[in-house]
């Protein structure tokens, strides 16, 4: 190859350098996502708050961080943007196993008990309230299905809700990577789960079964009311409340008390607790909770009245 000495070297298209965050927008951004989330972003989520806002503020051809907070400021779209780009959402299929085994030793009997003595009616009503991508929704749905078929005159409706419309869309499309299907039991695969083939392979997605008792909401978890309508026989609030400060984690529980069902049950994750959060739960197991109005002889009762029968609302 030869070259000429004399010729322009070419321009090189180098992407445009990442803008620092200064010390007082890292402050404005910690302050707007607590307001918006309840999500308290420590000082070690500075990178990670960069890394992940840094391709909304290419999108939208911003020079600065600041810039991009007096957008979000003004813009509500945008700020819901946002937050789907902070949120983290972990998620798989039957996680944390010994939670889904709690509910088929000790609270899928107690149900079909209640039912069979006229004790309840056969109507089920679950909550995943912070559903990610959908998986623990449908892991909840493929044991309700099981254990409490229509045939015996069961209806399941589970609500699915999360702060995150991106995850929202992906969790409406029903569809997952084929290796995600490893963590389903066996006896859940080939009634629930389709193997996709030509352009779809090694894909899955939710039989129209499954997919007819989830349905999808977008909801904060830190608002002052829930658009939701309750009560719940279970709530599903996994690997939520780690992240608010303590004043938030009390008002969470709180709105959730109100549409948990008389003898409901709230299942935390493995790293949450509710000590000194709230004692009108009773400890069934360490991290499952139910309200307690049989313990003390009340029913048609849920948490938050119980508490206000001292209080006028």
């Amino acid at each position: 190859m030869l070259f000429n000495e004399d010729a322009t070297p070419p321009v090189l298209d180098l992407p445009p350098a990442i803008p620092e965050l200064t010390s007082e927008e890292f402050r404005l951004f910690q302050g707007l996502v607590l307001a918006e989330s309840g999500i308290n972003l420590g000082t070690k989520s500075r990178a990670l708050l960069v890394n992940r806002l840094w391709k909304r503020l290419r999108a939208l051809e911003l020079a600065s961080f600041s810039s991009y907070y007096r957008l979000v400021k003004r813009d509500p779209a945008e700020m819901v943007r946002m937050l789907d780009c902070i949120c983290t959402n972990e998620t798989r299929f039957f996680r944390e196993p010994a939670t889904f085994d709690c509910l088929r030793e000790r609270v899928f009997p107690e149900w079909m008990a209640a039912a069979d003595a006229q004790q309840r009616s056969k109507t089920l009503r679950v909550w995943s309230a912070a559903c990610s991508t959908g998986e623990e929704p449908y892991s909840l749905a493929m044991m309700l299905l099981t254990a409490f078929p229509a045939s015996a005159g069961w209806t399941i409706d589970v609500l699915a809700t999360d702060l995150s419309t991106k995850v929202l869309a992906q969790a409406s499309r029903s569809v997952w990577p084929l290796e995600r299907m490893a963590a389903v039991p066996i006896e859940h695969r080939s009634r629930f789960l389709l193997k996709g083939f030509g352009p779809d392979k090694g894909k899955i997605k939710a039989t129209d079964e499954l997919r007819s008792v989830v349905r999808f909401q977008r909801l904060n978890l830190t608002q002052a009311e829930y658009d939701v309508f309750g009560p719940f026989d279970l709530i599903f609030c996994r690997n939520v409340i780690i992240y608010f400060q303590w004043d938030t984690k009390l008002k969470v529980i709180d709105h959730l008390g109100r549409h948990l069902a008389p003898n409901g049950y709230l299942f935390l994750g493995h790293a949450e607790s509710l000590h000194g959060v709230t004692d009108r739960l009773e400890s069934v197991k360490p991290k499952f909770f139910r309200t307690g109005e049989e313990r003390a002889g009340h029913s048609g009762l849920c948490i938050l009245e119980r508490r206000n029968r001292q209080t006028a609302l």
